[in-house]
């Protein structure tokens, strides 16, 4: 992973320690999130600097999806989770705290909340619940 510009700080994402990285593509690396929400939550960080997802070319944006697929695969394999989220915060006014585009991936068990229909549309609670 490279840096910023000279002078720029640091992002955390373009200077990530070797030994956190657990998987890698030619377009992306997987990481444990610093902060998981459940046993293997595992960030997909795109080794270009976009803040933006869609700041991404079709190409680049297909090969992390591809490798997405991979990483689940992975998180099969070692934790059995019975489903996942895949969430990707684009932009501050929709959560996105660190201006790399990064994408979660969560995996769930049965029973690790009362209710989980509506999944990510509880961002917004209000609205969540539709049924």
């Amino acid at each position: 992973m490279r840096l910023m510009s000279p002078g720029a700080s640091p992002c955390p994402f373009c200077a990530l320690p070797r030994e956190r990285i657990w998987r890698e593509s030619a377009e992306a690396v997987a990481v444990f999130d610093g902060y998981p929400l459940t046993e293997g939550h595992t960030l997909v960080i795109p080794k270009r600097h976009v803040g933006s997802f869609f700041e991404l070319t079709m190409e680049d944006q297909s090969a992390i999806l591809r490798f997405v697929n991979e990483v689940r695969m992975e998180l099969l394999h070692r934790f059995q989770p019975d489903s996942f989220n895949l969430g990707l915060n684009d932009g501050p006014e929709a959560g996105q705290t660190v201006g790399h585009c990064h994408l979660h991936l969560i995996p769930r068990r049965r029973g690790d909340v009362p209710d989980p229909r509506g999944g990510v549309r509880w961002v917004i609670p209000s609205k969540a619940r539709y049924w």
